[in-house]
């Protein structure tokens, strides 16, 4: 309408004061080389959440390595096998193991002894020192056959399956299934170091026998418990993760992880 006054109310002006604005201070020091600025961090409620983990953590590894280590699990076979470095307390459990069931022969495994240069004779490994330790409790040498492996130095344990797979060939064995006695914690690496060298063709079962020198429920309270649990947690974890067995035929005759 002609000579009518319209109003337009000015629009309202939004106050921002600093405390409504990011702060991102950045400040230049040390002649420009370096900036502080902020930066997300925890809080004590976020510090809590970690040291709950960590701790949780820590008591699960505590409780659950050993047993994860020194698995002991049989499948049904009349092959026992000894891994000839054991002790004599896991000499006298394989006895007690073959006596225990339907077992017909028993094999002593290894290469040569530690500390002798490497091979010479099969006298010289740690295959012919389990069979003598057998007979001097009273074991019967007529049920004992030792398949010793050349190899020193490393992958031991996986020649050592090696040479008793060639042991079965040349013998013409046919054999489906061994169980494969050791101690405590190195008895996952030994199963799957042996079913590696054997083949899917032969089930690998593995007896674990328990270190009398200290309790496995408190392996950390014994110097021994915690030397052993850390070493072969850290050669299970090489075994399982680079282990390969590139350009190994035989546990004979390829030079080749400690035991």
């Amino acid at each position: 309408m002609k000579g009518s006054i319209i109003e337009e109310a000015a629009p309202r002006r939004a106050i921002v004061t600093i405390k409504d604005l990011p702060c991102v201070i950045r400040k230049k020091g040390f002649f420009g080389i370096v900036n502080r600025k902020e930066r997300w961090g925890l809080s004590w409620k976020g510090w809590l959440v970690i040291g709950i983990l960590i701790i949780g953590l820590v008591s699960w590894s505590v409780d659950g390595v050993y047993p994860f280590l020194a698995v002991t699990e049989r499948v049904n076979t009349n092959v026992l096998v000894v891994e000839g470095w054991v002790h004599e307390y896991a000499i006298r459990a394989a006895i007690d193991e073959f006596n225990a069931d339907h077992y017909e022969r028993l094999f002593t495994t290894g290469g040569p002894i530690v500390g002798t240069g490497g091979y010479t004779n099969d006298y010289n490994t740690s295959a012919s020192v389990g069979a003598g330790r057998l007979k001097a409790e009273g074991f019967s040498p007529d049920l004992i056959q030792m398949a010793p492996s050349q190899v020193s130095g490393r992958d031991r344990t996986y020649s050592a399956g090696r040479a008793l797979r060639d042991w079965f060939n040349e013998h013409h064995m046919t054999v489906r299934g061994i169980n494969v006695v050791t101690e405590d914690v190195h008895s996952r690496r030994t199963r799957l170091l042996f079913q590696k060298a054997l083949g899917d063709g032969i089930k690998v079962g593995i007896i674990a026998v328990p270190n009398p020198d200290y309790d496995p429920k408190y392996w950390w309270r014994y110097s021994d418990g915690v030397r052993e649990v850390i070493g072969e947690s850290i050669a299970y974890i090489y075994a399982r993760l680079f282990f390969w067995p590139l350009g190994q035929e035989t546990g004979r005759r390829t030079p080749g992880l400690n035991r």
